[in-house]
């Protein structure tokens, strides 16, 4: 993660912002006082906080986990052609 200081950050706001926006990387923002924070995009925020939820949600978890298994062992749901063909607009 970039690291600028508030003034420089103000100064440059708009290439800052930029920066954020086109490479998905967020910037850290220091501060004199010492209360830093970090600019992102709100598509990574998003993505960020949907990735949170699944983590934390122990049923989710343990859903992805099960299939990670099957498909390790090649014992999953395997779809016919004209499923796969559906899928993917074939």
């Amino acid at each position: 993660m970039d690291t600028t200081t508030v003034n420089k950050f103000r100064d440059g706001l708009k290439s800052f912002v930029e920066q954020v926006v086109s490479q998905h990387m967020p910037l850290r923002v220091t501060r004199r006082n010492g209360a830093d924070f970090v600019v992102m995009s709100a598509e990574d925020w998003e993505r960020d906080q949907e990735t949170l939820y699944v983590l934390q949600n122990s049923s989710l978890m343990r859903q992805i986990a099960e299939a990670s298994a099957t498909h390790k062992a090649h014992e999953g749901y395997t779809p016919t052609k004209e499923q796969i063909d559906e899928i993917l607009g074939v």
